[in-house]
């Protein structure tokens, strides 16, 4: 027998089993007295199940989660949702005006949970999504990208000892999947110490869209949500399968210079292979970056600069390399074309 969802409360709103609400959840002014607010969308499905939040730009500068989200709400397959979906596309709403990481006062939003409401404008934001999200919802996706001119391999962080959050990245299906320690004051902080599990995917880079991770995210987010009972199973393939990563470094600069012939993004490297080559600007001293074991590059600056100590390559070290770089080269090739509804 199938059971009605219950209606669920975000601000001043009710939503009801059926209904699809956007809720504007103020947050504080411009000083030029310019209003602001988070925009949710809350969709409640007439039958009951989990309650997930999706949200974005937490990073104000993060962008690829917000086209991620804004694609994902225009899936027809969310009709048939069970339970109820949270989705926040834009969380950090000061950074992502200015097109920067950070609030007003230059804190990180994602160090500032679970908030306050008398503290910082970042605990007092930390504080509204705690209140009026994380506080609703069974489970959590929060969507990353790298830092400005910096790109990251798509990836799954979370934390593999607790077989419930493994079993969803593994559901997620991005190529990689890093058991992440977690940071104090962070989002997934909050969510654990309330005993949810929650996905940071990471991907791409920040100010720019990248049509592989934006679609690999949406695909992602799909899987877990059929994983977890909100949506049917789908009747296309599976999502690819993923890797553990054992271990990640990165890889410093040593010295500093002009960088050029660097390692693709994604790309596998042997051990003493050199990754980039760091030479002064009339060319008469060179210097080689090189892999410090086997492993594929799941991060690296896109600059051709750097300063000495600068990290240059985010190495990640698999048990079998050549299984983690097929993967790879898989999930590029399954999110080169075109998403399909469902």
């Amino acid at each position: 027998m199938k059971t009605r969802n219950k209606p669920i409360i975000i601000g001043d709103t009710q939503i009801n089993p059926g209904e699809r609400v956007n809720v504007s959840l103020p947050v504080a002014d411009l000083y030029t007295s310019t209003s602001l607010s988070m925009p949710v969308q809350v969709i409640c499905g007439r039958q009951a199940g989990p309650t997930l939040f999706v949200c974005a730009a937490i990073h104000g500068d993060e962008l690829n989660g917000v086209e991620v989200i804004r694609r994902l709400l225009k899936r027809k397959i969310l009709r048939s949702l069970r339970g109820t979906l949270l989705a926040v596309p834009i969380v950090n709403v000061h950074g992502f005006l200015d097109q920067s990481r950070y609030l007003p006062d230059r804190r990180d939003l994602n160090r500032s949970f679970p908030g306050s409401l008398k503290g910082s404008i970042a605990a007092r934001l930390a504080n509204l999504f705690t209140t009026q999200i994380l506080s609703n919802a069974d489970y959590g996706i929060d969507l990353h990208t790298g830092a400005i001119n910096r790109s990251n391999l798509p990836q799954i962080r979370a934390n593999l000892d607790d077989s419930q959050t493994l079993d969803m990245a593994k559901a997620f299906g991005a190529p990689v999947i890093i058991n992440s320690n977690i940071r104090d004051g962070s989002l997934r902080e909050c969510a654990s110490d309330r005993g949810l599990p929650v996905l940071i995917y990471e991907a791409g880079e920040a100010l720019r869209f990248d049509e592989t991770s934006i679609r690999g995210g949406i695909r992602g987010i799909l899987s877990v949500m059929r994983h977890i009972g909100m949506l049917p199973a789908s009747k296309q393939s599976k999502p690819v399968t993923p890797i553990v990563a054992r271990s990640t470094q990165w890889v410093r600069a040593v010295a500093s210079g002009i960088v050029s012939g660097k390692v693709k993004l994604g790309g596998t490297v042997k051990k003493g292979q050199r990754l980039a080559t760091i030479s002064d600007p009339l060319g008469d001293d060179e210097e080689n970056v090189v892999a410090p074991f086997d492993g594929i590059v799941i991060g690296r600056t896109n600059l051709p600069l750097a300063h000495e100590g600068d990290a240059l390559f985010n190495l990640s070290s698999f048990a079998d390399v050549p299984k983690a770089a097929d993967v790879v080269e898989t999930f590029a090739s399954t999110h080169q074309d075109p998403p399909v509804d469902g």
